[in-house]
């Protein structure tokens, strides 16, 4: 007989088996982006080293596995602790990295076209990064319009709150415009192509208005209020994002436009791989030395790991390709060595985002709870601040 003393401890069973991932958010995804972005951009890197070619392709495995295990997990978060994943939702400081989930599926989509294929061969490629495209893109823009609308009107957010995490959503679609022409060339002649190629050009604008919006309330921030706190340092990066993403965007049209579109809109295209990217590719630079500047004062200051450290490295990643597009479009040996430059920073980044989170599971320091349960869920302070950036 059961009595009131002694409930059915059953149906905890999967609560206590998922209870690993209870506090396993969306931010983690930046893990396989970052990851995949390691593997796939050593493809443009001047001359293309046959060791870093065997090096990508391993990473880009790693990142298909990362992001499958991360898939599931994140399944169990939802089926067993719905509360906590709504209350990511309803967090303005958590909300914006399910932008990081489109970006995950892009990235290893795109993965397997560059460097993937070399193992599982090009049909198997192009169906993989057909499917994960799609899916990705789709859950792009649904993020692009859901985290703005729930930031408008159930987050309630002040003006010193805005960091650099609330372009992640917005940078999807730019995500899905660098890396959808690689598909034309696998799509029937004639409108089929042109179709993906002027599809990704609309991704592009929206992607990119989008982003001139919200950038300014972020240097605004910075400007106004002084430093991001120590462990919110690192997003500082995530500006570099639609940076050298939409560089790298325009490079990729310019290459694909010949003989898909109209002569006069394929050479339109090669002017603005250059009129354009040059400029931004200036300001991304600007953007990296003060980033770089802020992190090195936070690492005087204490700045310890956190898994913002992942903001390193994809975005640093789209730099490495929006430089490498210059080099191709304007023949300049300089864009060469920046793109071999801003590589060695990526791989040193990645390393180090890597060894951190490695030794953050062993210890199991970045899958716990906070440290003080939030005060009010209705506002996103309390866990930006704490348990956010794990």
């Amino acid at each position: 007989m059961v009595t009131a003393a002694q409930p059915l401890s059953l149906p905890t069973v999967p609560r206590r088996r998922a209870a690993a991932v209870r506090h396993l958010g969306p931010n983690w995804y930046a893990c396989v982006m970052g990851t995949a972005a390691l593997g796939s951009t050593g493809v443009v890197l001047p001359g293309y080293p046959e060791g870093v070619r065997m090096a990508g392709t391993g990473l880009w495995a790693l990142s298909l596995l990362l992001l499958v295990t991360l898939l599931a997990a994140r399944a169990l978060h939802w089926t067993h602790h719905r509360d906590q994943a709504r209350a990511d939702l309803l967090d303005p400081g958590t909300a914006p990295f399910y932008g990081c989930l489109s970006m995950a599926l892009l990235a290893v989509g795109g993965g397997a076209l560059t460097v993937g294929r070399d193992w599982i061969g090009t049909t198997a490629a192009v169906a993989l990064d057909s499917v994960l495209f799609v899916a990705g893109t789709v859950i792009g823009l649904a993020a692009a319009v859901t985290v703005p609308y729930l930031m408008a009107v159930r987050h309630r957010i002040e003006p010193g709150q805005a960091t650099p995490v609330w372009l992640l959503p917005l940078v999807a679609p730019m995500v899905s415009a660098a890396l959808g022409p690689a598909l034309v060339p696998h799509l029937p002649a004639g409108q089929p192509r042109q179709t993906l190629l002027l599809a990704c050009f609309a991704l592009f604008g929206l992607s990119l208005l989008a982003t001139l919006l919200m950038l300014p309330l972020v240097f605004a921030r910075l400007i106004t209020s002084g430093p991001l706190p120590l462990a919110l340092t690192a997003t500082l990066f995530l500006v570099l994002g639609p940076l050298g993403q939409s560089t790298t965007a325009v490079g990729a049209f310019a290459d694909t436009a010949p003989g898909v579109v109209p002569a006069p809109y394929a050479q339109g295209f090669g002017m603005l791989a250059v009129l354009y990217g040059v400029p931004v590719m200036g300001f991304a630079l600007l953007w990296l030395g003060l980033a770089g500047a802020l992190v090195a004062r936070a690492r005087r200051g204490g700045m310890g790991f956190a898994m913002t450290w992942w903001a390193f490295t994809f975005p640093v990643g789209t730099c490495v390709t929006g430089s490498a597009a210059l080099a191709r479009h304007t023949g300049l040996a300089v864009y060469d060595g920046l793109t071999v430059a801003l590589y060695g920073v990526l791989v040193a980044a990645w390393l180090a985002a890597a060894a951190g989170t490695v030794r953050g599971l062993v210890r199991g320091e970045l899958l716990a709870g906070p440290r003080t349960a939030p005060v009010a869920p209705r506002s996103g302070t309390a866990r930006t601040r704490s348990d956010a950036v794990r």
